[in-house]
């Protein structure tokens, strides 16, 4: 299709430019241009799905209760004993402890 465009002289000279660098016709050039910029507004449009959503349960321990902090923190879970093994003496020195 034939159309007629008003282009800015500098454009147009670097348009006839690059056509010729690459050996390309300056029509080639503007449709793969126009083709990219449709494209990448068509990406912008599309809606993002909605992020997922669940109920993680709520607290399942008070965290201002430092006596059922510390009973969890004493409990016998391995994890918890590989943490301690990894002080010096294997001594809980934190501060505040009651």
């Amino acid at each position: 299709m034939k159309t007629t465009l008003e282009i800015d002289e500098g454009v147009m000279r670097q348009l006839k430019e690059r056509a010729a660098h690459e050996g390309r016709t300056m029509s080639e050039l503007v449709e793969t241009a126009l083709r990219a910029l449709l494209a990448k507004e068509e990406q912008k449009a599309k809606e993002l799905p909605p992020l997922p959503v669940w109920d993680g349960g709520g607290w399942v321990v008070d965290a201002g209760d430092r006596k059922t902090m510390y009973e969890l923190f004493e409990a016998e879970d391995p994890l918890i004993q590989e943490m301690k093994s990894w002080s010096k003496d294997g001594r809980d020195d934190s501060p505040g402890r009651d």
